[in-house]
């Protein structure tokens, strides 16, 4: 059997059931979006994002998961005409209170989800999705992908399938299904043909920065459920056994960097 036997695209959608993982609707990103709002764009991973595009011959883009315009806001003077897609109007109001502010006159905020009618969507030269490649179906995606993008595409997914250091979960008894991550994507563009670039944006993990174990545990337990008594104790012995490590917050989160020139822009 060759990699070609295998329906990737289907792997994905079994692997996503059994991570359980509930979608996310719009109103969650909505209140995501009044925490963000005011505070300043850049940093870090806008950085390493921007730094790793090729944005020769371009003149359009198309940001999917824009946000409150993380990528595209720091893009826009490099191109003539950027197009704005989230499936969140509170993160769309947010992105379109920071155009105003900011004078940009080449955002065009659009409020589309990857499973919708991308009809009236543009096809643009690069289109970017950061972070928000964890879709239904990622197949799908794939195929809006080319289908609106002129030249190249460029990704970031989840490596390694958790959102904290799985070594907690497991210590907590909470261990969790990974959600998919980026390799279904490097085999669903193989099976297409392209064979794509990769690289990792690396990140202090979500728990990172903590100045108080009461701090760090509401992390914790923000991301897998509240805690008892007993897990409280456990985390706290883990979190005073290495106070670098706890400062550090475990493992860092890794993000793969994923890009490739759309099959149109080869012939």
């Amino acid at each position: 059997m060759s990699l070609d036997d295998i329906d990737f695209a289907e792997r994905y959608r079994q692997h996503l059931r059994r991570s359980a993982r509930p979608s996310k609707p719009p109103g969650a990103w909505d209140k995501r979006a009044v925490e963000l709002a005011g505070k300043p764009l850049g940093g870090a991973y806008t950085d390493a994002f921007i730094r790793l595009m090729d944005l020769s011959g371009a003149r359009s883009l198309l940001d999917i998961g824009c946000g409150p315009g993380t990528l595209c806001l720091p893009l826009a003077a490099q191109f003539e005409q950027i197009y704005a897609l989230d499936y969140s109007p509170g993160m769309l109001a947010c992105l379109q209170a920071r155009i105003d502010e900011s004078g940009v006159d080449n955002v065009q905020p659009l409020q589309c989800a990857w499973e919708d009618d991308w009809s009236a969507v543009p096809v643009c030269d690069i289109l970017i999705a950061s972070r928000s490649g964890l879709v239904d179906d990622l197949d799908a995606a794939l195929e809006k992908i080319h289908r609106h993008t002129r030249l190249r595409a460029y990704m970031t997914q989840l490596a390694g399938g958790h959102f904290i250091d799985p070594a907690i979960a497991r210590l907590l008894g909470r261990e969790q299904a990974s959600v998919p991550d980026y390799i279904y994507t490097l085999n669903l563009l193989h099976q297409r043909g392209i064979h794509p670039r990769l690289d990792y944006i690396e990140l202090p993990s979500r728990l990172a920065g903590c100045t108080t174990f009461e701090e760090f545990a509401e992390r914790v337990a923000g991301s897998l459920g509240p805690l008892d008594n007993g897990q409280r104790e456990t985390l706290a012995d883990w979190y005073r056994a290495d106070p670098e490590r706890a400062r550090q917050g475990g493992a860092p989160m890794r993000w793969a960097f994923i890009g490739w020139t759309v099959p149109s822009a080869t012939t």
